[in-house]
């Protein structure tokens, strides 16, 4: 008996038009397309693949028991997740079992924060797992805002705006480029912590990046401390990339 076989695709940013050619195509041929939701909203990941996917396609909805309700690191969500992985990767392998692949959609790149990272522990143990690597949001979101981020021997750091507050500034005191995801409620935190090591002044605050609910704009001009969780902030490294092109430390043609 033929078993299907897992992809987790991803999808990109958000823009429909930064999906690469190769999970267009796979998307096109996906007779089951799962996607991560919360409960009452529309799937940003969904709404980026929705035109490639095929007619007829059965569509599989995975839906949160918590998002932002609590915190990671309450127990509560601990055991709820966990339960919800097993429930999800369930539910995956019963079209599996008939033979149907099955194209799980995921924002950005699918073992880079996404979900999908989680069903494919699970799943790789007994089936055939393919990830279909996708442009990851402050890739999007970089270029949006025309910002190069890091060059030569610098190092890039990517820190989730739920880390300790002690541990934020640390991490930041470093002159190294680095974005800060997974804003949310912890945007004013966040925010504060670039003000007292000195790097807010040329960090850009970016919501919705790549779609066209995007708002971009330099962090110092944000007066308000509200933020959503499919924001980010793009702080770039010190005093290292040129502004203009003959400051470069490279010849000139």
């Amino acid at each position: 008996m033929n078993v299907g076989t897992v992809f987790g695709v991803g999808v990109g940013p958000g823009d429909p038009e930064l999906v690469t050619v190769k999970a267009a195509q796979l998307l096109g041929r996906a007779p089951v397309v799962a996607y991560f939701s919360k409960r009452g909203n529309v799937s940003n990941a969904f709404s980026a693949a929705q035109r490639y996917l095929q007619p007829g396609a059965e569509q599989l909805p995975l839906i949160y028991p918590y998002t932002v309700e609590l915190s990671a690191r309450d127990p509560r969500y601990i055991s709820a997740l966990r339960g919800f992985y097993l429930q999800a990767s369930a539910s995956i392998m019963e079209r599996l079992a008939r033979g149907l692949d099955v194209a799980v959609l995921c924002e950005g790149d699918p073992l880079f924060y996404g979900s999908y990272l989680h069903l494919h522990a699970i799943l790789q143990r007994e089936h055939r797992c393919v990830v279909i690597p996708g442009i990851t949001s402050f890739a999007g979101c970089a270029a949006r805002a025309g910002l190069p981020l890091v060059s030569t021997d610098r190092v890039f750091s990517v820190l989730p705006g739920t880390l300790p507050e002690a541990e934020l500034e640390q991490r930041l005191r470093a002159p190294d480029a680095v974005v800060i995801i997974k804003l949310g409620r912890n945007f004013a935190k966040v925010r504060g912590v670039l003000e007292r090591v000195g790097r807010a002044a040329d960090a850009t605050y970016v919501e919705h990046g790549t779609t066209q609910r995007e708002r971009l704009l330099p962090l110092r001009e944000k007066t308000d401390a509200q933020s959503v969780y499919f924001s980010l902030i793009l702080v770039p490294q010190l005093g290292a990339l040129p502004a203009r092109a003959e400051e470069a430390p490279w010849p000139q043609s």
